[in-house]
Parts: structure tokens; sequence; C-alpha cells
């Protein structure tokens, strides 16, 4: 019998490979932060609900 060759799809992990592979349990993988124009958005949406909730209660009284 011989050995099985590795597939296109199995690499073997070599020594000088830095990146952790998405089978690899022992490194973290994190998220990349949002970028400062998405967290303006998210805050000038937030910062414009807040105005019409408290227009709204204002008219509404």
């Amino acid at each position: 019998m011989s050995t099985p060759e590795p597939t296109a799809h199995d690499p073997e992990p070599t020594a000088h490979d830095p990146e952790p592979t998405a089978h690899d349990p022992e490194q973290p993988r994190y998220e990349p932060p949002p970028s400062v124009g998405k967290l303006a958005l998210w805050v000038l949406l937030f910062v414009v609900a807040a105005v019409v909730v408290v227009l709204g209660g204002v008219y509404f009284t």
C-alpha cells in the first residue's frame, strides 16, 4: 500500500506559515474594528433617533 497524497484542500502545515488557518483552534480570530466613518454613521443614527423621540414627546404633551 502506498501513502495517500495530500489534496489541494488539505495542505500540510509548514513552519514558515505565520497565519492561522481556519482549522487551528489555538489561535483566536477577531473581526476587524469598524472604520471611523461607519462608527460615526451609527452614532449619528442614534442621535437622530434620540432627537426624534424627544421632539415627539414634546409635541404630544
